[in-house]
């Protein structure tokens, strides 16, 4: 099956795609994680997934800040505490949203917040890497909403 990109969005009424995160987003200005709201979810996903991940972080697979899997499979916010979501570690070693915390002077950071329509559930709580490579045939449509930041 072709992947579709036409329909699933993902939107925040925190920040424009493009814009910068609010300090209030980042590890050092209160470590918040943005409003997201999902919308054209694919009428035969049965999970959603979301990845925040920074390329652009200076190691070689970059810095993945945020990972949730078991999102209900319909249109509305995103909701890391509702059932059967379960949040996995992130590049820090940690189970939950960390902000951007680019180094000083590193430049213009960007945060790709990506949401996955799955055609079955994931198993546990797999890494970025692990996610990307074990489910890429599940993803039945996949888009993002870009953030940047810079300290």
């Amino acid at each position: 099956m072709p992947l579709n990109i036409a329909d699933l969005t993902i939107s925040s009424p925190d920040f424009e795609a493009g814009s910068r995160l609010a300090d209030t987003f980042s590890a050092d200005g209160g470590n918040t994680a943005p409003r997201l709201e999902i919308t054209g979810v694919p009428a035969d996903a049965v999970e959603l997934a979301l990845i925040v991940h920074d390329p652009d972080a200076p190691m070689p697979l970059g810095f993945t800040h945020w990972i949730v899997y078991g999102l209900p499979a319909q249109d509305g916010p995103v909701d890391a505490t509702a059932d059967h979501a379960r949040t996995a570690e992130n590049t820090a070693g940690k189970s939950e949203y960390m902000g951007p915390q680019p180094p000083e002077g590193h430049g213009d950071h960007h945060y790709y917040f990506t949401v996955y329509a799955l055609d079955h559930h994931v198993e546990g709580t797999p890494s970025r890497e692990e996610f990307l490579d074990g489910y890429a045939r599940a993803i039945i449509e996949q888009n993002r909403l870009v953030g940047v930041y810079s300290n």
